[in-house]
Order: C-alpha cells, then sequence, then structure tokens
C-alpha cells in the first residue's frame, strides 16, 4: 500500500513539475522557416517512436513467448543457424530509416537557407545583426536606424539577416523563426527568415561565449507593415544619434537594456564584407605589437 502512494505520489509531482515548464517554442512557429523545422522534428519524432514500440512489441513477445518452462533438465534446444528473412529484417530496416531520415535533413536544411516559400518574388529587407559581450547590435542600413537587444520586423517580407561578432562566437537564433546560425569575428554569415502573423517572440545567443551569454536575449516584435513604418518615423524624430564614441561603449562586455538610436554604426565601423575583416585588423595589431616588442 505504501509502495502504490508513494508511485502516485511521485506521477503527480512529475505531471505538476511539467505543467510549470514553458511551452516549447519550436512547435509554435511563426514563419515559413519555423514551420518547415517543427515538420522535420515531428517527422523524427514519430519515426523514432515507432521503432521504440516496435522494439517493445518484440520484446514483450519473446518474453510471453520463450518464458522459463518446466522441461527435462536434459533438454537442449535446438541448434538454428540462422535466417535469412530475420537478417534482411533487422538489418535492411534500420538501413532505410536512416536513409529517410537523412533525406528529410538534407532537404529540409536546404529549403531553410534558402528565401523562405512564397517570398523569393520580394526584396528582403537587410538587417545587420552584431553581437559583442553580452549584446546584440541590430542595424537597418535601409532606414538608417540601429537597436539594441530588440528587434521590429515587418510580417509578410523576407528578411536577410547579416551576422558577424565584435568578439567570441555567438548564435543567433529566434526559436518561432528558424534555426540558428553562428556570428563570428571577421566573417559575415547570411540567414533568410521572415514572420507570417503578427507576435511578441524572443531570441538568444545559443552558444556559449563567456559568462554573461545566458542573459545574452533580445525581443522580437513582428508588426504589420504599416506599423513598422509607423515606427521607423517615430524613430529617426526622437531617437538619439548614433556616433563612434556611443558605439565603443556600447561594446564594452556587460549587459544593457534596450536602447535606440537613429543612424548605424556601419557607416564609421563597417561590417566585415565592406571594409575587410576584424581578423585581418587583429593581425595587423599583433604584427605591430611584435615590432615594438622586438624593438625593447
Amino acid at each position: 500500500m505504501n509502495k502504490k502512494w508513494l508511485f502516485s505520489g511521485f506521477l503527480l509531482s512529475f505531471v505538476l513539475l511539467l505543467g510549470g515548464c514553458e511551452p516549447v517554442t519550436v512547435l509554435d512557429p511563426k514563419g515559413p522557416q519555423a514551420a518547415l523545422l517543427k515538420d522535420v522534428i515531428m517527422i523524427s519524432i514519430w519515426t523514432m517512436l515507432f521503432v521504440v514500440i516496435v522494439v517493445f512489441a518484440l520484446l514483450i513477445y519473446i518474453l510471453v513467448k520463450y518464458r522459463s518452462t518446466k522441461t527435462a533438465s536434459d533438454y537442449r534446444p535446438p541448434i538454428i543457424k540462422g535466417n535469412i528473412w530475420v537478417e534482411i529484417t533487422t538489418i535492411g530496416i534500420p538501413v532505410l530509416i536512416i536513409v529517410f531520415l537523412s533525406f528529410v535533413s538534407v532537404q529540409s536544411t536546404y529549403q531553410a537557407e534558402n528565401v523562405p516559400e512564397g517570398y523569393k518574388d520580394q526584396e528582403p529587407m537587410v538587417i545587420y545583426a552584431s553581437s559583442s559581450n553580452w549584446k546584440w547590435h541590430f542595424s537597418y542600413p535601409e532606414q538608417d536606424i540601429e537597436t539594441l537587444n530588440y528587434l521590429y520586423i515587418p510580417t509578410d517580407r523576407p528578411i536577410e539577416f547579416r551576422l558577424y561578432s565584435f568578439d567570441a562566437i555567438s548564435s543567433f537564433w529566434i526559436p518561432q523563426l528558424g534555426g540558428q546560425k553562428y556570428a563570428m569575428t571577421g566573417m559575415l554569415t547570411t540567414l533568410n527568415l521572415a514572420a507570417s502573423e503578427e507576435a511578441e517572440m524572443w531570441g538568444r545567443n545559443s552558444n556559449f561565449s563567456g559568462e554573461g551569454f545566458a542573459e545574452q536575449t533580445f525581443n522580437v516584435n513582428a508588426v504589420s507593415q504599416g506599423e513598422f513604418e509607423e515606427w521607423v518615423d517615430e524613430v529617426q524624430e526622437t531617437a538619439e544619434p548614433l556616433d563612434e564614441e556611443t558605439f565603443d561603449e556600447l561594446l564594452e562586455p556587460g549587459h544593457l537594456g534596450q536602447k535606440t538610436f537613429s543612424g548605424t554604426h556601419l557607416e564609421f565601423d563597417p561590417a566585415p564584407e565592406e571594409h575587410g575583416s576584424h581578423d585581418e585588423m587583429n593581425h595587423d595589431e599583433m604584427n605591430e605589437e611584435d615590432t615594438n616588442h622586438s624593438d625593447h
């Protein structure tokens, strides 16, 4: 009786614990790329669940059929040299499952890398997303504004994020819009996303980049095109201009709240594709430092 109550209490506690968990955002897509990845996740889950059910069903069948019986002590089971159909089944089915999942993964990867379906006839809006310890800087060259730790994007328009980092490698990830992609120093990577409905979401750095990476998050507001244009007009009229001195202060390691500026840092500190690479600059600095050491 005590064991029964103990098991019931454990089961109830487990259910209550799961009830307090946050919803799985990757299964609540707000854009075509995230919907694609959700389908891949569900295909993988159902495939693995099928394997688990079949394995446990066979296990139960074998345990029941070949359970211990009252046989003579000198009984010896017949020698079985093998069964070609059993071997084909046990080898062929896993191979087919691997081939199927590989095909799904490769196909979905190519689709996720390209402009989302239904948006290829539109001109994408370019946003430069650069990371520093432990912040995200979002530059809108078309709108000539910049935000810190938050994004405003229009719905039903493709967004081309151009990613790079000022220091450690970061991973740019908005779970409800698509998969993650790395932002690296001296190298520009692109990520194509789109929001198909208005929503408030969050994004984060999903790659360990020091003690403060866990709080390197940002808010994402997907709004209608009209509301986005109103926000742009308001920022250009009210926000303080971003100068080089202010930007250098923003690059200092630490956590900051949300900030908005008119103008972008691209004017005085262009992205790697436009002005060489940060690695090249660091390399020149290292050479100059080595020269100074040799002079001493």
